[in-house]
C-alpha cells in the first residue's frame, strides 16, 4: 500500500514538476526579504542617515505590507493565468527592490521601499500556498513541507549574502562612539525586529557614510533574478500571459482539476463543461455554497475561525522567539555574552529548516492530524521545560532546537488539514495565510511591549501563554472537525468528488485526472 501511495504522488509530481519547482523557488525568494533586513539594519541607518528609533520603523513598515498582501493575494488565485501573472511582478518587485535599496538615502523611500517588498511578499505566500493546495488536494502535505523548507533555505542564505559586507565599526566616518563588539550586540537586537530595548542608544549621524552594503543588495537581487523568469517560462508553457486568456487551453487554467469539469450542481452537460459559469475558489459566496440546497453548519465557519487562531499563535511563537531570545538571553539571569546569545537565532531558524525538510518523508506515512498532534504537544512540552530550567544555558540552546523542530510542521500540515476537511474548496488557505501573518505582527509587539515592562523572564512565559492558547484552540478545531465530518457524511449526495469516485472515475487526490474521459460515463454520473 505504501508503495502504492509513493508511485502515486511520484506520478503526480512527474505531471506538475514544473509547477511545482516553480511555488518552491518562490517560495525561496520569500525566504530571502524575511532574513535580509535585520543583519543589514545598522547600515541602512547610516545610509539614511536617520537615528536608530527611525530605523527600526520600517520593519513595522515592510510586516504591516506583508499582512496587507497575504489578504489581498486571495484574490488573484481566480485562474492560473492571474496567479502566475501576480507571482511573475512580486518575485521581479522584490528583485527591483534588492536593487534600489542602496539609493535609498532618505527613510521614507527606504520605508516605501520596503512597503513594497512586503507586498510582494504576502502575495507570493497566499498564491504559493493556495496553488500547491489546488493542484495536490490530499497528497499536498508533502510539497507543502518542501515549499516551507525554502522559506527556511531563503533566510539561511540572505544573512550569508550580506555578512561580508557589514560595517564592523560605526559607518559614520568621524564618529568612532561604538566600536565592533556594540555594534554585534545592537545588530543582533535589532535582528528580532523589536524598538523597546534600543530607545536608550544613540548613535550620531552627522558624518560621511562609508558603506559597502549596497553590493550585499545587488547580489542578492541577481540571486533572486532567475526566480521571475521561471514563472515566466511556465507562463509561455501554459500559453497564459493574462487573466483573460482562453481557459479551454490547458486544464490547469481553471481553479481546479475537478472544479473545471463539474458545475455548481456537480453535473455535466453534453460537451463535459460545466453547465454554469465557472466561479473563483476564493470567491467567499462561492465558498459558502455547501452542497446544493442545504444550509451551512456552524462548525464550516468555526473551522476557518479556529485553524486561524492555531496559525495566528503558532507564527506569533515563531515571530516573538526569533524577535527576542538574544534579548532575553544577553539579560539576567543568562547573562551570555553578546556572541553567544548570537548563536540562537540562527539555531532556531536551522531548526525549523531541518524540522521541515525532515518532515517531508514523514508527510507520506502520517496523516496531517497526527503530526499536527505531534508538534503541538511537543511544542506546549519544550516551551515547559524551557521555563522549568530557565537558569540553564545549556538546555537554553537545547530547548531553541526543539522548539524549532515540533514548531516547523504546524503550518504547511494546518493548511493541508484544513482544506481536507473542508474539500479543498480554497478559503481556508487565504484565511490560514492572513492569520498566521497578523499574529507574527502583533504577537512581536505584546511580547516586546511586556518584557519592556515586566523583564526578561516574560518572555518564556508569554511563550507558554500562546502554546496553551494555541493547544487548547487546536483540542477545539478537532471536535469541531468531527461535527463538520458528520454533518457532510450526512447529505444525501456527499461532494462531487465522492459521487465520482463512487461510480468508479479514477480520481487522485480528490481530482479528475482525465477530464475528458467525463463525458463517456456520463450517463452513470447522472442520478
Amino acid at each position: 500500500m505504501k508503495h502504492l501511495i509513493n508511485e502515486r504522488i511520484c506520478a503526480l509530481f512527474r505531471d506538475n514538476w514544473q509547477h511545482t519547482l516553480t511555488y518552491w523557488s518562490v517560495f525561496f525568494s520569500f525566504g530571502l526579504c524575511v532574513a535580509f533586513l535585520g543583519p543589514t539594519i545598522l547600515d541602512l541607518r547610516c545610509q539614511t542617515q536617520s537615528t536608530l528609533q527611525e530605523i527600526t520603523l520600517v520593519f513595522f513598515s515592510q510586516q504591516f505590507f506583508l499582512f496587507i498582501g497575504s489578504t489581498i493575494g486571495g484574490f488573484f488565485s481566480k485562474t492560473l493565468s492571474c496567479s502566475l501573472s501576480a507571482l511573475a511582478v512580486s518575485t521581479l518587485i522584490i528583485s527591483v527592490v534588492f536593487a534600489i535599496i542602496p539609493l535609498c538615502h532618505q527613510l521614507l523611500m527606504l520605508a516605501f521601499a520596503l512597503a513594497v517588498s512586503g507586498l510582494a511578499m504576502g502575495v507570493i505566500d497566499t498564491i504559493s500556498n493556495l496553488q500547491l493546495v489546488k493542484i495536490y488536494q490530499k497528497d499536498s502535505t508533502v510539497f507543502l513541507q518542501a515549499l516551507h523548507f525554502f522559506v527556511g533555505l531563503g533566510a539561511l542564505v540572505s544573512p550569508l549574502i550580506a555578512d561580508p559586507f557589514l560595517s564592523e565599526t560605526n559607518c559614520v566616518i568621524g564618529n568612532n562612539s561604538a566600536n565592533a563588539t556594540s555594534l554585534r550586540h545592537l545588530r543582533n537586537k535589532l535582528a528580532g525586529r523589536h524598538v523597546h530595548n534600543v530607545s536608550n542608544v544613540h548613535l550620531h549621524t552627522d558624518g560621511e557614510v562609508s558603506t559597502n552594503v549596497s553590493y550585499a543588495f545587488w547580489i542578492m537581487a541577481l540571486t533572486n533574478l532567475p526566480v521571475p523568469i521561471a514563472i515566466l517560462i511556465l507562463m509561455y508553457r501554459e500559453r497564459v500571459f493574462s487573466c483573460a486568456s482562453d481557459h479551454s487551453r490547458r486544464l490547469l487554467d481553471g481553479d481546479v482539476l475537478a472544479m473545471k469539469t463539474w458545475g455548481t450542481t456537480g453535473q455535466l452537460d453534453d460537451s463535459g463543461h460545466q453547465n454554469e459559469k465557472p466561479k473563483s475558489l476564493i470567491d467567499m459566496f462561492n465558498c459558502c455554497l455547501l452542497g446544493n440546497k442545504h444550509g451551512l453548519p456552524l462548525s464550516f465557519f468555526g473551522i476557518h475561525i479556529l485553524g486561524g487562531l492555531v496559525l495566528f499563535f503558532s507564527d506569533g511563537i515563531v515571530g516573538s522567539y526569533t524577535g527576542f531570545v538574544y534579548a532575553y538571553a544577553v539579560s539576567p539571569p543568562m547573562n551570555l555574552p553578546h556572541k553567544t546569545a548570537g548563536y540562537l537565532t540562527c539555531v532556531f531558524w536551522a531548526a525549523i529548516t531541518v524540522g521541515r525538510l525532515s518532515a517531508i518523508p514523514l508527510s507520506y506515512r502520517c496523516k496531517p492530524i497526527r503530526l499536527l498532534t505531534v508538534s503541538q504537544v511537543g511544542v506546549i512540552v519544550t516551551l515547559l521545560l524551557l521555563l522549568v530550567f530557565s537558569n540553564s544555558i545549556v538546555f537554553l540552546f537545547i530547548g531553541t532546537c526543539c522548539l524549532g523542530l515540533f514548531i516547523s510542521n504546524i503550518y504547511p500540515c494546518m493548511l493541508a488539514f484544513t482544506e481536507d476537511v473542508l474539500e479543498y474548496k480554497g478559503c481556508a488557505t487565504a484565511v490560514l495565510v492572513t492569520s498566521a501573518g497578523m499574529g507574527e505582527m502583533l504577537l512581536q509587539v505584546l511580547v516586546g511591549s511586556v518584557m519592556h515592562n515586566r523583564g526578561s523572564y516574560s518572555f518564556l512565559l508569554s511563550g507558554m501563554i500562546f502554546g496553551c492558547l494555541g493547544f487548547t484552540i487546536f483540542i477545539l478545531l478537532f471536535f469541531v472537525q468531527q461535527n463538520h465530518k458528520s454533518f457532510t457524511e450526512a447529505l444525501p449526495n456527499n461532494s462531487p468528488m465522492e459521487r465520482l469516485e463512487e461510480n468508479g472515475i479514477k480520481t487522485c487526490s480528490g481530482a479528475v485526472l482525465n477530464s475528458w474521459e467525463i463525458p463517456e460515463r456520463k450517463s452513470s454520473i447522472d442520478p
